[in-house]
């Protein structure tokens, strides 16, 4: 059993930063060994991979709209991962949970982890 929680988010005005953190409280051996990372949804939205980490290679992946302002980094020791959020635009807005699981329940069209923090707000004004 994994159980991530999420901390962080708010709101900000176009153009400014905020941070999302996620800790394991509680983990399996098998932790470490997930690939673990961020989605999002927006109001009326799908649910979209935005981050997430494959612990063997260790080079984050960023869907195209995020790259060069959101950055994925990990504190191992604390088993919490992070989400730095710069430049953040109106369309950033959403709720972002963080989710860890198999890297193979990671990459498709579908992608499914099974373990979920409770879910942050994001809220970006113009």
């Amino acid at each position: 059993q994994v159980r991530l929680v999420e901390s962080g988010g708010g709101s900000v005005q176009t153009g400014g930063s905020l941070s999302v953190s996620c800790a394991a409280s509680e983990y399996t051996y098998t932790y470490p060994f997930y690939c673990r990372g961020w989605f999002r949804q927006a109001p009326g939205k799908e649910r979209e991979r935005v981050a997430y980490i494959n612990p063997v290679g260790k080079t984050p992946y960023y869907i195209d709209s995020v790259k060069g302002r959101f950055t994925l980094s990990e504190d191992n020791a604390k088993n919490t991962m992070y989400l730095q959020m710069n430049n953040l635009r109106p369309e950033d807005t959403a709720m972002y949970y963080c989710a860890a699981d198999d890297c193979q329940k990671w990459i498709g069209a579908n992608p499914s982890p099974t373990y979920w923090g409770q879910g942050t707000r994001v809220t970006v004004s113009s």
